[in-house]
């Protein structure tokens, strides 16, 4: 397997070049594609790309945007950034928090919503499908017994930080961006913990929800492991044609 440390490395430091074509820029545009679009964003490929490149979208005349799918596909580029300025220090609540504010800040029908709690654990109880969530009076205590439970396991996995977002899920700990505050935990993790990085690609979103389920209902692991280290595959393949000298 590609060394982890290799594609951090040239994250970081393409970040600060800015340039397009390199691993950093396709990976920005890849994925806040798909894992918006796992939640139903309209945003398209190229339009994301648009988007990223000049702040700019243009479109077919019959197509309606949605302006808050617009706002998150930027706020997702911000968030990746964020999230590889911080990428040296520990996991901690406060940062995930952060991550939550950054996603949904500005959004049209959510951030303007007082019972919303951008940035703060929600007020409201929520579902995921059939899931049944965290009482939003018992998210502060769940939140710090999982990051406690966490940061206490040495030399971490990709099967931890796998279990981690099956719990952080679970909690689903905001009134709305859990799944994708959690897979950039996800690849933030990996990163963190010398482990080549995924994100889930929209075209296996029927596998990855069906793999929360079967880990959580019927403890059934390998499913969504199997749909995580598919990804993992893909990205590393992604990262060899960009960073492997030919």
């Amino acid at each position: 397997m590609m060394d982890a440390k290799k594609i951090k490395n040239a994250l970081i430091r393409q970040k600060e070049n800015n340039l397009s074509g390199n691993l950093y820029y396709k990976t920005q545009i890849d994925f806040a594609y798909n894992t918006n679009h796992i939640e139903g964003s309209t945003i398209t490929p190229d339009e994301t790309e648009s988007i990223y490149e000049t702040g700019t979208i243009l479109t077919s005349e019959d197509k309606v945007i949605v302006i808050k799918d617009i706002t998150e596909t930027k706020n997702h580029f911000t968030l990746f950034k964020y999230m590889l300025d911080t990428i040296n220090e520990p996991l901690s609540e406060d940062m995930i928090k952060k991550y939550h504010f950054i996603l949904k800040n500005g959004t049209v029908d959510d951030s303007d919503r007082e019972w919303f709690n951008v940035g703060e654990y929600k007020k409201l109880k929520n579902f995921v499908g059939n899931i049944e969530t965290s009482l939003p009076s018992d998210v502060p205590l769940d939140m710090k017994n999982l990051i406690s439970w966490y940061n206490d396991i040495k030399n971490k996995t990709i099967l931890d930080i796998i279990e981690f977002h099956v719990r952080f899920e679970k909690i689903h700990p905001f009134q709305d961006g859990n799944g994708r505050v959690g897979r950039m935990i996800m690849f933030r993790e990996c990163l963190y913990n010398n482990i080549v990085p995924f994100y889930i690609e929209d075209r296996n979103k029927s596998f990855y929800i069906r793999g929360l389920k079967e880990y959580q209902n019927n403890n059934e692991k390998n499913y969504l492991i199997d749909t995580c280290l598919n990804s993992q595959d893909n990205y590393e393949k992604m990262a060899i044609y960009f960073l492997e000298e030919k």
